[in-house]
């Protein structure tokens, strides 16, 4: 068992809006992202939804409004609520969810979580 240095898993690629698996619990995937621009609205209907920016700053749109979020915060959007990210600069997060959770709600347009 070692640790998980998340900068240097962030340093092993540069695709946005491409989560990357870095550890598993409970049957959870701890994903690291790099996002910049946005994402498409969605929601998740079986699961919340975590976002912790590690550097950067993250916008999250909602029905009613929206979430900005700089290093070290956080926000869970609950199962079901339509949300679209999005980042004026590049913006590493720590995303954790339950493992095989499409990224867009959808698993026929969700991205391919590989492990790192």
């Amino acid at each position: 068992m070692t640790a998980i240095n998340l900068a240097d898993k962030l340093s092993t690629f540069t695709a946005h809006w491409s989560p990357r698996i870095v550890g598993s619990f409970n049957g959870h995937d701890l994903m690291v992202v790099k996002v910049l621009g946005e994402f498409v609205w969605h929601d998740h209907p079986e699961t919340d939804d975590f976002f912790m920016v590690l550097s950067g700053e993250l916008t999250i749109d909602l029905p009613d409004g929206a979430v900005t979020l700089k290093p070290g915060e956080v926000f869970v959007v609950p199962k079901g609520v339509q949300h679209r990210p999005r980042a004026a600069v590049e913006t590493h997060l720590l995303l954790i969810e339950p493992a095989g959770t499409p990224n867009t709600g959808d698993p026929a347009t969700a991205a391919t979580k590989v492990r790192i």
